[in-house]
């Protein structure tokens, strides 16, 4: 099965209206978008959550872009550390009454100065002290470091399947930052390294880059979609695609309108 919906759910006063939109509109996902800050409340994530399950609608979180887990400055690690938490805390009330756990999506870090070997292992070390975190409070979530569209920025397919084989987190596949990234969509690249899993949580768009990578993402073209589920229609596993383009919403309900077809 493969869910659409977009990035962003607007504020905690209208969320549960803008869910039902969602739902009338046949998108089956949605990601929260807590790009410079969390600004939901407990209270107002279990309602949300509650209403999310009503609809069937997979909830997942974007975790502010101000995180570094390689910065060579400690008190920024621990800073980015603790928005992680935040939004984990607010990603277990939106999944607490729920099987499925809740997707942190984050931005790892930048390398820093330093070798990628290097860096990978100082971000795994606190993706791994992160989860320890997790574990001891309980909460209903998963991290899901996202594969990065630009090629000086920690964060390639490699990197973050290797995050997954030796600390055991989730993933976020951007398939547009893939083709950022690589310059081609590298599909055979993505499945070896993440064919294995049962699920996948991806993020999808069009997307304009350059000879260091990522841009800008623009509206997904058809031929865009139709590509990429040329590929999914061969993957046997659950896939939630949250796109991201400038109009994600309508992107979104193009792409499962274009699916439902093929």
């Amino acid at each position: 099965m493969i869910r659409f919906g977009p990035s962003g759910l607007g504020g905690k006063s209208e969320a549960i209206t803008i869910l039902e939109s969602y739902a009338k509109q046949g998108l089956k996902a949605c990601e929260v978008a807590f790009t410079y800050g969390v600004y939901l409340d407990k209270e107002s994530a279990e309602e949300i959550g509650k209403k999310a399950k009503e609809l069937d609608i997979y909830l997942s979180i974007h975790a502010p872009y101000y995180i570094n887990l390689n910065s060579e400055d400690k008190a920024k690690i621990e800073a980015s550390k603790k928005r992680i938490l935040d939004c984990c805390e607010i990603g277990h009330y939106l999944s607490a009454d729920s099987k499925h756990k809740t997707p942190i999506v984050f931005h790892a870090g930048f390398y820093s100065k330093l070798e990628p070997a290097e860096a990978f292992q100082n971000i795994k070390k606190e993706i791994v002290e992160l989860m320890g975190e997790i574990e001891k409070k309980k909460f209903n979530v998963i991290l899901c470091p996202e594969v990065m569209g630009k090629i000086n920025v920690f964060g390639s397919i490699e990197e973050i399947s290797k995050l997954v084989e030796e600390t055991g987190c989730g993933f976020c596949i951007d398939f547009a930052h893939v083709l950022a990234r690589y310059d081609k969509n590298n599909f055979e690249l993505i499945e070896s390294n993440f064919g294995k899993a049962k699920e996948w949580h991806c993020h999808f768009s069009g997307i304009v880059y350059g000879d260091k990578g990522e841009k800008n993402h623009k509206h997904t073209e058809k031929t865009e979609w139709r590509n990429l589920f040329v590929f999914l229609k061969t993957q046997k596993k659950e896939i939630t695609i949250i796109s991201e383009a400038p109009n994600p919403v309508g992107d979104a309900v193009e792409g499962s309108g274009i699916f439902s077809k093929l």
